[in-house]
Formats: C-alpha cells, sequence, structure tokens
C-alpha cells in the first residue's frame, strides 16, 4: 500500500453475518482495498498497519466493538490524527453509527468517501490490574485503552453479554438495566470512588456509566462529542427489584431521579472502594479492574459522518 491509500476492514461474522460480499463489491469500486478479519486481535494489528502506513481513510464494517478493535489499532500506531475513519454499521446495536447519523450499512458506504470528516473526542481509560474477560487482544492488559462510545461499570457491564437483541431494540441502554435486575437479583452492589477535578462520590452504586457518544440522562441518545467532556452518571445502589420498576418506568435514568449523580468532566478516576474489583465494559469488551483513569482526547480522531449528526446536541 502507498501513502495515501483507502482500506476497508470488514468482520463477516458482524450482525446477521450476510453483508461481507455486498460490502467487498461496494467498497473496492469505491477504490478500498478490502480485507475480512478474523478475530479481534486481527482487526486490531490490520488498523495498526493501516496506521502506520498511513492509509488516508480507514473503514470498517461491523458492530461498536469491531469499530473501538480498529480504534485501538490505530491509537497504538499513535495514527489518531492521521487517518480518517468511516463507519460502515453491520452489528445490533450500531450505537456509534447512530450516533453519527449513518442510517443503514449502504449509508456508510455511501458516506465512506463522500461524508463530512469531523474532528470528534476519544476516551482514554488506563487500569493497571485486571484481566479481559470478553474479546480481548493480546498487549490490552496494563495498557491504555480507547474509546468512542461509552464505558459502563457495574451491573449493566455484567448485564451487557445476556441482553437480547429485541429488548436492546424496544429499550436501548434501559435494556441492560432490565436484564440485570432480572438475571442478577443476588447482585451485591458496587463499592466505588468516583473522583474528578470538580466532583467526587463515594459509596455503594449500581453503575457508573461514562460516556463519549453517549449521553444517560433525560431521554438518552446522543452526548456532545466534541466538547473534550465525558457525560457521567453514577447510579446509587438500590435493590434489583427495585432497579427493575424504575427501568421499566423509564425513570431510573432521569435528571431529578432520586439516586441518580450526573456531571461532566474531561479526566475521571473511578476505583474500587472496598476488596473486589470491578467489572467495566469499554465498548463491549469486558474487563475487571481494581481502578481506571479515564482521560479525553479532544478532537483527537477524523470521523465521516452523515446528515442527521448534531454536533451540539441538547
Amino acid at each position: 500500500m502507498q501513502i495515501g491509500s483507502r482500506r476497508c476492514l470488514v468482520n463477516p461474522h458482524s450482525g446477521t453475518g450476510d453483508h461481507a460480499d455486498h460490502v467487498r463489491r461496494a467498497m473496492e469500486a469505491r477504490g478500498f482495498a478490502v480485507t475480512e478479519t478474523e478475530s479481534a486481535a486481527h482487526t486490531v494489528e490490520l488498523a495498526r498497519e493501516a496506521g502506520e502506513e498511513p492509509a488516508s481513510t480507514l473503514a470498517v464494517c461491523g458492530g461498536d466493538g469491531t469499530i473501538n478493535d480498529a480504534l485501538r489499532g490505530l491509537y497504538r500506531a499513535d495514527a489518531l490524527g492521521d487517518v480518517t475513519l468511516a463507519v460502515l454499521p453491520a452489528g445490533t446495536a450500531n450505537l456509534l453509527a447512530g450516533t453519527l447519523g449513518i442510517e443503514s450499512l449502504d449509508r456508510g458506504i455511501e458516506l465512506s468517501d463522500t461524508g463530512e470528516a469531523r474532528a470528534l473526542d476519544v476516551g482514554v481509560a488506563e487500569g493497571a490490574d485486571g484481566e479481559p474477560r470478553v474479546g480481548g487482544a493480546a498487549g490490552s492488559v496494563g495498557s491504555a485503552e480507547p474509546f468512542l462510545v461509552s464505558c459502563i461499570a457495574g451491573l449493566p457491564a455484567d448485564a451487557s453479554t445476556a441482553t437480547s437483541d429485541e429488548l436492546k431494540g424496544r429499550f436501548g441502554t434501559l435494556a441492560f438495566l432490565l436484564t440485570g435486575a432480572r438475571e442478577t437479583m443476588n447482585f451485591d452492589g458496587l463499592a466505588v470512588r468516583v473522583e474528578s477535578p470538580t466532583r467526587s462520590w463515594v459509596g455503594e452504586a449500581t453503575c457508573v456509566l461514562v460516556g463519549n457518544a453517549r449521553k444517560f440522562v433525560e431521554d438518552g441518545g446522543q452526548a456532545d462529542m466534541e466538547d473534550g467532556r465525558f457525560d457521567v452518571v453514577v447510579v446509587e445502589r438500590m435493590p434489583p427489584q427495585a432497579l427493575a420498576l424504575e427501568a421499566a418506568a423509564h425513570r431510573l435514568l432521569g435528571e431529578e431521579t432520586d439516586g441518580v449523580v450526573h456531571f461532566r468532566a474531561g479526566e475521571l478516576h473511578v476505583a474500587s472502594d472496598g476488596d473486589e474489583p470491578i467489572t467495566f465494559s469499554r465498548d463491549g469488551e469486558i474487563a475487571t479492574h481494581e481502578r481506571l483513569d479515564f482521560r479525553m482526547l479532544p478532537g483527537a480522531l477524523d470521523v465521516r459522518v452523515g446528515d442527521a449528526y448534531e454536533p451540539t446536541p441538547e
């Protein structure tokens, strides 16, 4: 590959798994070199290679986890500022694509070389301990890892691997809480310490939600990906039965709900305040850590967006 080339990585197993041939034909017609990925680690390595070239555009076809794998590769190549990312949604939830205003796979293909490129914030989470539980690539323990969507600690992180696609479609973020309340009735809560330069919280929590592309209060939806800050929500400890009722009533993450702490910060520290490590879900990758340190990289990555993307959402 020559400098300035355009590459496309396709996860053939994402979503319904019937998109690979269509994407290959469409993207090759647009001048992209197309490679099918074999695993999360393979995606990380291919994206790292694309960053080292550097390619001018890296299109990634898959779900949020696949996009995050590619982001990790670019980050390891120190190429966030050199490569434009194009998202081709082919996963189950496609949370990032929805935020970017990319409503379909074909729309993502169309935007891959014509869409407006916006400089978006990238979150970085760093922890020195713990082991990846799902989808961890080699070399991920003890290193700083980037994310675009969110990092979740506590009950929703555990529930994220058990939540049905139907429930996700009906309730979005609340689906994880409903599943957790239903399947984790013995959840003991999270002894956690949350600290930022302007706000701190210590106690028993149900979950800690750190959003970049996602906000978790009011009606949910898109957070501001260009303000250099995380959208942080701490849901205080409550019995699982009450959690299910709150979630079903769509009140749990409301701005005025008792037991919900909401603030924004460009730097954040989340640490266990007890004897047990914390389970985190970073863009779908599950890992346990005693502590994670979060920092924001403002405007670090150029990403293709659609017409529905809101640079400054309410």
